[in-house]
């Protein structure tokens, strides 16, 4: 299996309105390390997973859509709950939705995101894409 991981950063604010997130409750914002990784059984005829360039920029649209957003106001988040993990399922599923009909996008096997909160914190959403 190959990868090809691109990463960039953005910032949201949010507010996790639940005990369990203690005084993440409140809004607060947070500054996320986005790195997404493209999985491929096999090279495509140019010896690559994804162009790096072409994936750079299907990520910065979707991370734009976040950026700079407090996302309590945000129309993909009005009752849910906006925890790492769930930007991270949303990024992939976007990341998917963009990718999904180009070529190289339908020889994909996986979609990889991984949120990084500071360096020790992080979550992970895998999206096991079929071919």
């Amino acid at each position: 299996m190959f990868s090809l991981t691109i990463r960039r950063h953005f910032m949201i604010a949010h507010s996790l309105p639940r005990e369990a997130f203690g005084p993440a409750q409140g809004l607060h914002g947070a500054t996320f390390v986005a790195e997404v990784s493209f999985r491929r059984r096999a090279l495509n005829e140019d010896a690559i997973v994804l162009d790096i360039g072409a994936a750079g920029t299907i990520i910065e649209e979707v991370l734009a859509g976040l950026n700079y957003r407090n996302l309590d106001e945000h129309p993909d988040f009005q009752g849910k709950l906006s925890t790492t993990e769930a930007l991270a399922e949303y990024i992939a599923q976007k990341v998917d939705a963009q990718i999904k009909d180009s070529e190289d996008g339908r020889e994909l096997a996986g979609i990889d995101v991984t949120l990084r909160e500071n360096p020790d914190a992080w979550a992970t959403y895998s999206l096991d894409l079929t071919a």
